[in-house]
C-alpha cells in the first residue's frame, strides 16, 4: 500500500538525513530543494518517517557543506537522539513552497503524469525526472520501454497539473532512439 505518498501530498520535502555529524546532534543530508536558500526563513521543519509518520521539529541552526546541507534539530543534542532521524525526509508545508513561475514544476507535480501525444497516442507514465544540467529529460514507462523526453518547449505542448496529464508533440525519429 502506497500511503506514504498520499500522506505528503501537501508536504514540499527540502531534504533526506542521510548520517549524524560531530557529537552534538548534527545530522548530514542531502538536498532536496532547488531553492537552498529556503533554509534562511525556517525555524521549523516536519520530520517525516520512512512510515510516514510526522513531527514538527524545530529547526536550531543549519549550514551547506560539499553540497549537503547540515541541519541541527532543537532538543536533539547528541549523537544517540539524533540518530532517530536517519532516513527521515524533512518537508515544509506545500503552502511555504516557493512560488514558480507558469512555466516551472517541481519534480513530484510531473513524476505519475499521463504522457500522450498530439494525436492522442498513450506514450506512457513520467516515473523520473532526469537533469541534464541542460534541458530536463522527462523519463516515461509504459509496461515494455522506457522513453525520454526532453522538457522542451518545442516537444512539450500541454501540462495540465491538475489532472495529471501531459501532452506532446514528438519530433519524428524522437522514439526510435
Amino acid at each position: 500500500m502506497n500511503h506514504g505518498v498520499e500522506e505528503n501530498r501537501d508536504l514540499v520535502i527540502v531534504a533526506r538525513a542521510v548520517r549524524t555529524r560531530g557529537l552534538k546532534g548534527e545530522l548530514v543530508a542531502e538536498l532536496l530543494t532547488d531553492f537552498p536558500e529556503r533554509f534562511e526563513s525556517l525555524e521549523e521543519l516536519i520530520a517525516v518517517s520512512p512510515d510516514g509518520e510526522r513531527q514538527t521539529v524545530k529547526l536550531e541552526n543549519f549550514w551547506f557543506q560539499n553540497g549537503r546541507v547540515i541541519l541541527k534539530i532543537e532538543s536533539f543534542d547528541d549523537v544517540n537522539s539524533a540518530k532517530v532521524f536517519i532516513g527521515f525526509d524533512f518537508a515544509v508545508p506545500e503552502a511555504d513552497r516557493v512560488q514558480l513561475e507558469a512555466d516551472e514544476y517541481y519534480d513530484w507535480e510531473l513524476e505519475g503524469c499521463t504522457v500522450s501525444t498530439v494525436d492522442g497516442d498513450s506514450v506512457g507514465i513520467v516515473s523520473s525526472i532526469m537533469k541534464t544540467g541542460g534541458t530536463e529529460i522527462l523519463v516515461v514507462s509504459d509496461a515494455e520501454v522506457e522513453r525520454l523526453v526532453p522538457l522542451a518547449a518545442s516537444i512539450v505542448k500541454d501540462i495540465d497539473r491538475a489532472n495529471k496529464r501531459i501532452l506532446i508533440d514528438p519530433p519524428p525519429g524522437l522514439f526510435e532512439l
